[in-house]
């Protein structure tokens, strides 16, 4: 039996997408808001895809802040939109 791929909504593009295509976004049991690109870290996460235009759609849209029900540092947008103008998906 294959096994089944985990599936996550990314926020800008609202897609359905395999959860190694995405990038979390993980708000902190402390409550600290932090770019998690291993997908491990411990609270509650938000998934974006790789691609700088769909992060500028979630932060247009504000899904980030609706989705962790606090406001996002900039500098969390900054290191996102970094990382995927480079092209790094941080492994």
């Amino acid at each position: 039996m294959p096994k089944k791929i985990p599936m996550r909504q990314c926020v800008g593009c609202r897609e359905m997408k395999p959860k190694k295509e995405l990038v979390r976004v993980v708000k902190s049991p402390t409550g600290e808001i932090s770019v998690d690109f291993r997908g491990k870290a411990p609270g509650r996460g938000a998934y974006v895809c790789p691609d700088p235009a769909c992060l500028k759609r979630a932060i247009k849209s504000r899904a980030l802040e609706r989705g962790f029900e606090t406001a996002i540092p900039q500098e969390v947008y900054d290191r996102l939109l970094e990382r995927m103008e480079a092209g790094d998906d941080g492994t």
